[in-house]
């Protein structure tokens, strides 16, 4: 077992995506909050992050959310976070949540929640980190998602062992028993 003790979650602030998404999101929180481990996330009132969020909380887990100066005036921050930090971008907000993180988890979400995964990954072909990433695969929300990393692979714009800097899963439990279970990667370099 390893060392994790904050978990930051990428996913949707959308209120309008459906039921079944929130219902993962909040199953992910309860799970977190019943493991002790923080939450780190977009500070967020909303959508997915509202429910990861709610849920850590409805199992006394502690929330910490790392927002943007200008979301503040969108009246969404989650005002009952544990901590709350306001960065001046969302650049900042990004660099918060790595340093603040053991591990990242990705629930479905849109071109943001996709970013930050993606940069991420990124770090971690290059070796500028080791802390686990998972992809919860809602629906199979990241099938498409695991078709281009297979084009990437075919069409020689990455290597084969770019599946083994991150995991996808079916559900919370998986996900989460892939974090606490990670063990440090030792593959080659991304150079071809």
């Amino acid at each position: 077992m390893n060392n994790i003790k904050s978990i930051c979650v990428f996913c949707a602030s959308s209120e309008a995506v459906g039921d079944s998404y929130k219902s993962v999101a909040t199953e992910l929180g309860r799970e977190i909050g019943k493991r002790g481990a923080d939450l780190v996330y977009g500070g967020a009132s909303i959508g997915l992050m509202g429910c990861v969020a709610r849920g850590v909380h409805e199992e006394k887990g502690k929330v910490i959310g790392i927002l943007p100066e200008f979301f503040r005036t969108k009246d969404i921050e989650y005002l009952d976070a544990d901590e709350l930090i306001v960065t001046k971008d969302m650049r900042e907000r990004k660099a918060k949540m790595d340093e603040r993180s053991d591990a990242f988890i990705v629930l479905p979400g849109g071109v943001g929640t996709l970013e930050e995964a993606m940069e991420i990954l990124s770090m971690r072909q290059l070796k500028l980190t080791d802390k686990p990433l998972v992809f919860i695969n809602t629906e199979g929300f990241y099938d498409k998602l695991n078709e281009t990393f297979s084009l990437m692979i075919e069409q020689k714009f990455a290597k084969e062992n770019i599946r083994d800097m991150f995991a996808m899963a079916p559900d919370p439990m998986t996900a989460l028993e892939y974090v606490f279970n990670y063990s440090s990667d030792s593959s080659d370099s991304k150079w071809f």
